[in-house]
């Protein structure tokens, strides 16, 4: 019991050291799958990740590096040598956000781990190593799928998703049934186990999906009917990736999250409701975008996040303030 206090009291001081000699800004690296990941937008596609768009929930005082990508698992990750570049860059004082599980389950050779074993070990991998850095890791574990099936359809390649077109669905459970089983509850325990931070993603998830119930959940990911978007001509039905809009109500809700339970970063916490940037990590791409979207008489703020713009025409009956990030501005 007393060489776990004084453990527990040598990550503490180690903690305060990181968080006392940071130097601003501070960097928040993220490593996962396709729910996290950067997204092309190219031909104005919709799909995004979480971690794509997380940016826009922090102060300039905090630089989000993304290396979250589709497809990949703890396994994947490690062997394509994807970690090692992530690790080159870690210095002190920087945050790791770690969350895998959704390709961990798919049985294909190079991709499958086992919690317990093989899962759990690659996790631990991850925190060590990010350690041995001086960097903070932090375990979240998976998002939820949306689904509302009480036996889940087989889907033994997320990524295939997006070759799905529009045809409804039929559900049969008003309640989100769980299809993580133990991926979800091994960084859990691999976070108890290491005294590491753990980010409940997959609780997070679930009470919005929940909340919203059957068919608002629908808006979160990548649901669309045939026409309804011009970048998908026959429509789409995903129920594991994140349109814009889900995309940013998820990211917000770990932003939180994850300001709640690591102090030094609750004072980076910001909200805005609209967000323009160039590159997709908005909300919008453009200001005049974001400015139709504000309800006539209505005060808003707009973080301009990302590019160079033309110096937009705000109507009369519009209130707007723009705040300006990096090197983003009007001319």
């Amino acid at each position: 019991m007393k060489r776990r206090i004084a453990y527990l009291s040598f990550v503490l001081m180690l903690l305060l050291m990181a968080t006392s000699s940071r130097k601003e800004p501070v960097t928040i690296f993220i490593i996962g799958d396709s729910t996290a990941a950067n997204k092309d937008i190219s031909g104005n596609k919709q799909e995004r990740g979480w971690g794509m768009v997380l940016q826009g929930f922090f102060t300039d005082k905090v630089r989000v590096d993304n290396h979250a990508v589709n497809g990949r698992s703890s396994k994947s990750f490690i062997d394509e040598g994807r970690w090692e570049k992530v690790l080159q860059r870690i210095t002190p004082g920087d945050y790791v956000l770690i969350q895998f599980g959704h390709n961990d389950e798919k049985p294909a050779i190079d991709r499958h781990t086992d919690p317990g074993t093989t899962f759990d070990a690659n996790l631990r991998r991850f925190v060590i190593e990010t350690r041995q850095k001086g960097g903070i890791p932090v375990l979240l574990n998976s998002v939820v799928r949306r689904n509302f099936y009480l036996k889940p359809e087989k889907q033994d390649d997320d990524e295939l998703l997006r070759n799905t077109v529009y045809t409804g669905e039929k559900v049969n459970s008003d309640t989100l049934v769980d299809t993580h089983g133990e991926y979800a509850i091994a960084p859990m325990r691999v976070a108890k186990e290491m005294n590491c931070v753990f980010i409940n993603a997959n609780r997070v998830t679930h009470d919005i999906e929940q909340g919203l119930g059957v068919e608002g959940s629908r808006k979160l990911h990548m649901w669309f009917r045939p026409g309804e978007h011009p970048s998908l001509p026959e429509g789409r039905q995903d129920n594991t990736h994140y349109n814009v809009y889900g995309a940013h109500v998820v990211a917000e809700a770990l932003a939180k999250e994850i300001c709640n339970s690591i102090p030094a970063l609750r004072k980076y916490l910001r909200h805005y409701d609209y967000i323009v940037a160039a590159d997709g990590t908005g909300n919008y791409m453009t200001p005049e975008e974001a400015i139709a979207a504000i309800p006539m008489k209505k005060k808003a703020k707009v973080l301009i996040l990302n590019g160079q713009f033309n110096n937009p025409v705000v109507p009369k009956n519009k209130k707007v303030k723009f705040v300006f990030w990096g090197d983003s501005s009007f001319h």
